[in-house]
C-alpha cells in the first residue's frame, strides 16, 4: 500500500458503440475501417469497437480513447452517420437491421463464430453495447510481494484470487455506474414503438440481458483447473468458445485471447460491467474507471477463499439484482445492497487513508448511494 509501484500499471480501454444514420436508424453500410484492430466490431456490421493500446496511467488511456473516438467521428461524419452513445440500441424494425459482422480472409473464422451466437442467443441481445475496463499489475510491484520461488506460478495464482474477489464484489461496481434504464420498445417486441423506462438500472447486465444460458460453473484450485473447468463446456457444446463465457470478470493470458495462450500464464483481468454513460464526451466517466482501479487494488489485498458454486450462483445473482431499479428486499450476505456497498466504500476509505486523491474518487462514489437513498426515502413518503 506505501509502495508507489502498488499505483502503477498497464490500463487498457474497449469501448463499443451502435453506428447509426441521420435519422438515427442503424447503419446499413460496411465498416468503414477496414481490418484496423483498434477500430472493429464485436458482433455486428454496425457496431464500432474502439481499443486503446496498454497504457501507463488512467489520464493516458482516457487520452488514446478520445484519439481514437475524433478518428471514428471524422470519418463517419464524412459518410453521414454518427455514434450512438448508449447501450441499448436505437429503434429497430426487425433483425434484418442487424448485418453479422463480415469479417472476411484471414479472419472469416471470427464471422463463423458469431453466427452460432446468432442461432444461439438472437440478434437483439448482440447490439448491447458497453466499456471493458483492463488492468494489470506492475511486474515489479509484484516481484516485490511475491513470496514463491517459482514467480510465474505465483503470479497466475495471484491473478485467479483477484478474479474471484472481483467476481464476488462485480454488483458493486455495476450498482455505481449502471447507465442505461431507457430503451426501444423493439428491443424487447418486433415492431415495438416508443421508449420507455425499463426497471432496470443497466438492461444490458440485468436477468434480462448479456448471460450464458445457463451459469457456467468453473474450479478454482489453480490456473490449469480454472482452464480445464472452462473447456469442458466447450468440449461439452455448451459453449462454442472461451469467448462465449459471459461473466462479469474475465482473466486474459498473454498473447492471444484462447485457453491455449494460458500456458503462456495470466496476462490481466478485465471487466465488463460497465455502460456507455450518455453524459459523457467519450460515453466513460473517468472518476469510474479510476474508482474500479481502486477497487481491484483493494481486493487483490484481501485473503483468498473458496469460490464454489453456490458462491458463484450468489455471485451471479447478486451482479443481476444490482440493475434492477428497486433495490427493495434485495440483499448481499443477508445485508441491504445498499447498505452493503456503503460498508464496502467505507472498508476502502479506511484503506487509502492518507491517499487524498483516492478518498475524493470514493467519496464520489458514495455520494451516489447517499443520493440513491434519498431519493427511495422519498418515494417512501409519498407511498405512506
Amino acid at each position: 500500500m506505501n509502495s508507489s509501484l502498488f499505483y502503477k500499471g498497464g490500463y487498457g480501454l474497449e469501448r463499443e458503440t451502435l453506428r447509426v444514420d441521420i435519422n438515427g436508424r442503424l447503419a446499413q453500410t460496411p465498416h468503414p475501417f477496414g481490418d484496423d484492430e483498434s477500430i472493429t466490431r464485436d458482433f455486428c456490421e454496425n457496431q464500432i469497437e474502439v481499443i486503446t493500446p496498454v497504457c501507463k496511467s488512467i489520464d493516458e488511456v482516457m487520452s488514446e480513447l478520445g484519439r481514437l473516438d475524433r478518428i471514428v467521428r471524422e470519418k463517419l461524419k464524412e459518410n453521414g452517420e454518427r455514434i450512438w452513445l448508449y447501450s441499448n440500441p436505437p429503434h429497430f424494425d426487425n433483425e434484418d437491421e442487424i448485418p453479422v459482422a463480415n469479417f472476411v480472409g484471414r479472419h472469416s473464422g471470427k464471422r463463423k463464430y458469431r453466427e452460432q451466437l446468432e442461432k444461439r442467443y438472437g440478434k437483439k441481445l448482440m447490439l448491447f453495447s458497453g466499456v471493458h475496463f483492463n488492468f494489470s499489475f506492475d511486474e515489479e510491484y509484484l516481484k516485490s510481494i511475491c513470496d514463491d520461488e517459482d514467480y510465474d506460478k505465483w503470479r497466475d495464482e495471484f491473478y485467479l484470487r483477484l478474479y474471484k474477489q472481483l467476481s464476488v464484489h462485480s454488483w458493486l461496481m455495476l450498482l455505481l455506474t449502471a447507465a442505461s434504464p431507457n430503451c426501444d420498445e423493439s428491443l424487447f417486441k418486433d415492431g415495438g414503438h416508443g421508449v420507455r423506462k425499463s426497471k432496470y438500472t443497466s438492461i444490458r447486465s440485468s436477468e434480462a440481458g448479456y448471460w450464458n444460458k445457463s451459469l457456467p460453473i468453473l474450479r478454482f484450485e489453480s490456473l490449469d483447473e480454472f482452464i480445464k473447468s472452462i473447456e469442458e463446456y466447450v468440449k461439452k457444446g455448451i459453449l462454442f468458445s472461451s469467448s462465449e463465457l459471459y461473466l462479469p470478470v474475465r482473466l486474459k493470458p498473454k498473447g492471444v485471447n484462447s485457453l491455449d495462450s494460458f500456458k503462456n500464464g495470466v496476462s490481466h483481468i478485465e471487466l465488463r460491467m460497465f455502460d456507455l454513460d450518455p453524459d459523457t464526451p467519450l460515453g466513460v466517466d473517468e472518476k469510474n474507471i479510476e474508482f474500479a482501479h481502486l477497487l481491484i487494488m483493494y481486493l487483490s489485498t484481501l485473503p483468498d477463499f473458496e469460490f464454489d458454486e453456490q458462491l458463484q450462483i450468489n455471485a451471479a445473482r447478486n451482479h443481476k439484482n444490482a440493475a434492477l431499479d428497486d433495490l427493495s428486499g434485495i440483499e448481499v450476505d443477508g445485508v441491504p445492497m445498499l447498505q452493503r456497498a456503503t460498508e464496502i466504500l467505507e472498508q476502502m476509505a479506511a484503506f487509502f487513508e492518507g491517499d487524498e486523491q483516492a478518498l475524493d474518487i470514493i467519496k464520489y462514489q458514495n455520494n451516489k448511494l447517499k443520493n440513491r437513498n434519498t431519493d427511495r426515502q422519498k418515494k417512501e413518503d409519498l407511498a405512506g
